[in-house]
């Protein structure tokens, strides 16, 4: 039972397949980035400084409620992949039904404890008097639609792993393109503001996962719901999670860091304005980075089919290729993003606001934490490539790399000798170090199975 689709993944030359598979790929996880973008330049636009660093505030909670989405959907891609690759449909297909059950019991019990300790949180998060009640504002309404979130993450990743990535995309985009209008129709018209926005984003999220869950109910997919699978097993879920532990790990280290970053902001600075001001900056720039992370994700989602499918089938010469193919793109597009970011910097910012004060603040800091984006994608497409061959215990050591063994100690370091400056430098240090490993750990697998002379000729 092997279809079209498989044939291309064990036979097609990499680079037209890994273009086949990252095309859709970066534009639903650019897709993705529109939700926040363009929530942020309607607010920034206009309710102004407060309502933006209110915005940055809710961050560590957001990503803390992904991080269980980021759990299930890549733990259950990547089995699928393998299990394709291995010509085990029945495990594949059990693995689907597990994952619904999974996403659901996950998102519910985080949803409902990130309701209950809000106000503590968010002050925890060095939020202000000022920038609190717009934070709580989107929250209250964000976090109950977390559940159609975490519904279209998992299975838009594997809706793309079974060999449907163009499918996958349109979901993303039709939300995409239905969030700017509720947007615009919310906060422009409406004059909602923040709630405005918070509406819009949970309206969106639901259509898209109305729309990706519809497909696995069609018999004719590759890998469907079968109702003997709609229930949790130990042997499905442990092997969800094993797998999806290593992206779980770099979401939750994403929620402490963005936290420890805004304590830091809060700690080194004189006034509360200049704290708010300086929190407000990183959602302006988080915006910037985000495109250019989410691009790269992309590209390293677009290697997990074809990397877990070969290795599967034992083609190692395509996984190895697959991945050095994509590194470069990857190197190629940090530097364009380095460029940009040091260039550009002050109409980049003028896009998210017109206040002087936060402006000033964004563009020191576009300037001092832009310049090593070159090193961001090695260290993703890494994290993916020992995540897709299975290889659980690299991939978690490389995906918390970054956050908690050289970011979040800088953090905790460098505002002490440099101010709130010392926070923005910590950034792009941690971008490199991670980079470099990510590099080091790959070529060091090539060596070890025989394929990196031969791959990189």
């Amino acid at each position: 039972m092997q279809d079209e689709r498989t044939q291309k993944l064990e036979h097609e030359a990499i680079p037209k397949l890994l273009l086949h598979y990252a095309t859709p790929a970066v534009v639903g996880t650019l897709v993705a980035a529109l939700y926040n973008l363009v929530d942020r330049i309607f607010i920034g636009q206009s309710a102004g400084a407060y309502a933006m660093a209110g915005l940055a505030l809710t961050f560590p909670v957001l990503i803390f409620l992904q991080a269980f989405g980021m759990l299930v959907g890549s733990g259950a891609s990547v089995r699928v992949s393998i299990l394709l690759g291995e010509k085990d449909y029945i495990g594949a297909n059990r693995i689907l039904g597990n994952a619904i059950i999974l996403t659901l019991l996950l998102s519910i019990t985080s949803a409902a404890l990130s309701l209950y300790f809000l106000e503590d949180l968010l002050r925890l998060f060095g939020g202000s008097e000022r920038s609190i009640p717009f934070a709580k504002e989107y929250l209250q309404i964000t976090i109950p639609g977390n559940i159609f979130t975490a519904l279209a993450m998992t299975y838009n990743s594997v809706m793309r792993a079974s060999g449907y990535p163009r499918k996958a995309m349109y979901t993303m985009l039709i939300g995409a393109i239905l969030n700017t209008i509720l947007d615009y129709i919310f906060i422009r018209i409406f004059g909602w503001g923040i709630a405005g926005a918070s509406w819009a984003t949970m309206i969106s999220m639901f259509v898209s996962a109305v729309f990706v869950m519809s497909h696995f109910f069609d018999k004719k997919s590759l890998v469907h719901f079968q109702r003997e699978h709609l229930q949790l097993s130990r042997q499905s879920m442990m092997a969800i999670t094993s797998i999806g532990i290593s992206p779980f790990a770099v979401q939750l280290l994403g929620s402490i860091s963005n936290a420890l970053i805004n304590r830091g902001f809060t700690g080194s600075a004189h006034t509360t304005e200049e704290a708010d001001m300086a929190i407000g900056a990183l959602g302006v720039i988080n915006s910037y980075v985000m495109i250019c992370f989410f691009v790269m994700i992309g590209i390293a989602q677009a290697t997990q089919p074809i990397v877990g499918y070969n290795h599967g089938a034992g083609k190692q010469d395509r996984v190895a290729r697959t991945i050095v193919i994509a590194a470069g793109f990857c190197g190629a597009l940090g530097l364009i993003f380095t460029i940009l970011g040091q260039v550009f910097k002050t109409p980049i910012v003028a896009l998210f606001t017109q206040d002087a004060g936060l402006q000033a603040a964004a563009v020191n800091a576009m300037g001092l934490c832009t310049y090593a984006l070159l090193f961001v994608g090695t260290q993703i497409i890494a994290t993916q490539f020992f995540q897709s061959i299975g290889h659980s215990r690299k991939a978690f050591f490389l995906s918390i790399l970054r956050q908690a063994l050289i970011l979040i100690p800088l953090l905790l370091i460098m505002p002490r000798f440099m101010g709130i400056d010392g926070v923005w430098v910590s950034l792009p240090i941690a971008d490199a170090a991670a980079g470099i490993c990510g590099i080091a750990f790959v070529t060091y697998y090539f060596k070890q199975i025989g394929l990196f002379n031969e791959t990189i000729a």
